[in-house]
């Protein structure tokens, strides 16, 4: 598996052209953390991540994967491009609480990312004009 990272991201302008960059092509019921599920809740309630949690909105503009028009006015996400594993947080792996591996998302773009179900990722708006003739 490829390590991807917010510097590759940053290089694709479009919002489709980051899902594609980030997709997994889980499947919904896949294991993550299991029994080791309070390792996870312990690490996402931690001042560290909340600390940082924050400055990666900033960074983000708070905008879903980061660009701009895709403002998230509720059910914000960080997501970690690279899966984190138990041996992540039990190793204290400094990867899970650095930004380069994060990004800004929608619960939707998140769940997309995951488990590959595009029907939820949002679209461009189409921008209409005076003498349009087509609905869209």
């Amino acid at each position: 598996m490829t390590t991807k990272t917010y510097t590759e991201l940053s290089r694709f302008h479009t919002f489709e052209n980051r899902f594609k960059y980030l997709k997994l092509r889980g499947r919904v019921g896949d294991s993550t953390f299991g029994f080791d599920r309070y390792m996870n809740q312990k690490f996402y309630t931690s001042r560290e991540w909340r600390l940082l949690r924050n400055r990666v909105i900033e960074r983000d503009g708070g905008c879903d994967l980061g660009i701009d028009g895709y403002e998230i006015h509720s059910g914000l996400y960080i997501h970690h491009m690279n899966p984190i594993l138990v041996e992540d947080l039990a190793n204290f792996n400094s990867d899970v609480l650095d930004p380069q591996f994060l990004i800004t998302c929608t619960q939707q773009t998140h769940n997309a990312i995951h488990y590959g179900v595009e029907d939820y990722v949002p679209r461009q708006l189409i921008v209409r004009r005076s003498g349009d003739t087509k609905l869209w």
